[in-house]
């Protein structure tokens, strides 16, 4: 014992806390190896359930090999951290404190990538496919959008060709009053007139024959979508809904090329640059050369400004040709465990549970290790013999005392004395001095 009373206090104060620690350990420790087997089955159920969406083929051997693998996750995990909880807290030296925090950081790592991964697709797997789904129909929904809209823009072109017809059509009416190349009637200008005017007549009623198709297409397009949104909120295995979601992609798909075919812009691009190229200039009617040159005067000026008209037409078109084109949408069938990984960031709550079922014994270890440190606190700089309780003293001394008795068994015992009797030695006769005399 140390002579200094307060330190011999704070030392008994030590002792006894040690013990207390030592015995809440003994009795956590005698149902720790269940609770850590429970944990382990939980993680293997879930990972069974993961693998089983991943295999295509649900025969025997599918189930086996699903049966096998989770089975082998579960010892994995109950045999790693049963090592851990022991070990981790028995080390003392700072080296192997680091090595064991390092390889539990390293298991841990290979945990999440054999099994937590998969208790999230089994966590939320059909939620991930279904937040996939939502995603698809919003980029399709954009996408029919952006194809109508086009469409649409490019139907607004016929108000543009209308407005050029009604140009000429009033220049026509004006040469066949006089009022424009000073002959009245229907002589060459009259003719040209009228040969433009017929073909951007031709034009617009093309572009309106176009519009009917458009309102068509795109509320088929709208038709497909509902559908399809109604797939994604839809009760019942998600399996069968991705079937018949993929089958409502690929026609919703053609409704938008269809849609992007519709566009006239290039139809009225075309027609534009056709418009001052293409032109049959009539013969010159006027029975003077007078009226001749004020045909031909006329006719130039005509030409001039349809190639201005053309050219503002070419230009509105080319805007709507320029305007961006939808996205090229594809639908890809994606499985469960792919979803949870590509969508984690929606399903946190479901990563966190799943991880944690596999690192919860992460945080046994930690409060285990501690405690003993705290033990291994209370006990140093004490004397052996003075952390002895009174049943510890007690089976030491019975202890000694068989000791003890045990060797005076085994001790040889001495032989007993010999009596030795005296000898009177006359002369060369040794006399026995008992004898009597003669």
């Amino acid at each position: 014992m140390t002579d200094d009373p307060q330190r011999g206090r704070a030392q008994a104060q030590g002792v006894r806390n040690a013990r207390e620690l030592e015995g809440h350990l003994a009795w956590l420790d005698s149902f720790s190896g269940m609770a850590l087997g429970v944990l382990s089955v939980a993680s293997g159920i879930y990972t069974y359930l993961g693998v089983s969406s991943l295999l295509d083929d649900t025969g025997a051997l599918s189930v086996f090999a699903a049966l096998a693998y989770s089975i082998a996750v579960s010892v994995a995990i109950f045999v790693f951290w049963s090592y851990l909880l022991r070990l981790v807290p028995a080390v003392r030296t700072t080296g192997a404190r680091i090595g064991l925090l390092l390889s539990m950081l390293l298991g841990s790592l290979a945990i999440v990538a054999m099994s937590s991964w998969l208790n999230a697709a089994a966590l939320a797997g059909s939620a991930a496919v279904e937040q996939h789904l939502a995603e698809t129909v919003q980029d399709y929904q954009g996408a029919l959008e952006r194809a109508n809209e086009i469409a649409v823009a490019a139907q607004g072109l016929g108000r543009d060709v209308a407005r050029v017809r009604q140009s000429f059509e009033a220049l026509r009416e004006q040469e066949a009053t006089g009022n424009l190349s000073g002959v009245a009637g229907q002589g060459a200008v009259f003719r040209l007139l009228q040969q433009k005017s017929d073909e951007l007549n031709g034009l617009e009623a093309q572009i309106a024959s176009q519009q009917p198709l458009v309102d068509a297409a795109f509320a088929k397009g709208n038709e497909i979508l509902s559908r399809m949104r109604g797939l994604t909120v839809e009760p019942g295995p998600i399996e069968a809904r991705s079937v018949q979601f993929s089958e409502d992609a690929v026609a919703l798909a053609n409704i938008i090329t269809q849609l992007r075919q519709l566009s006239v812009a290039p139809l009225v691009i075309r027609a534009a640059q056709d418009l001052s190229a293409s032109v049959v200039l009539p013969q010159l009617d006027g029975t003077t050369a007078t009226t001749r040159t004020s045909q031909q005067a006329t006719i130039d000026a005509v030409l001039s400004a349809l190639g201005q008209r053309a050219e503002t037409l070419r230009l509105a078109a080319q805007m709507v040709q320029d305007m961006p084109a939808p996205a090229e949408i594809t639908y890809t069938p994606i499985s469960t465990a792919d979803a949870v990984i590509r969508y984690a960031r929606n399903f946190i709550p479901s990563w966190a549970g799943a991880i944690a079922i596999d690192l919860l014994p992460a945080v046994l270890v930690f409060i285990v290790a501690i405690t003993q440190a705290a033990i291994r606190h209370g006990r140093d700089g004490v004397a052996t013999e003075d952390t002895l309780t009174l049943a510890e003293l007690r089976a030491a001394i019975i202890a000694i005392r068989d000791v003890e008795h045990a060797l005076d068994r085994t001790e040889p015992q001495a032989p007993p004395p010999v009596e030795v009797k005296p000898v009177v030695r006359t002369g060369l006769s040794a006399v026995d001095s008992t004898r009597p005399a003669e």
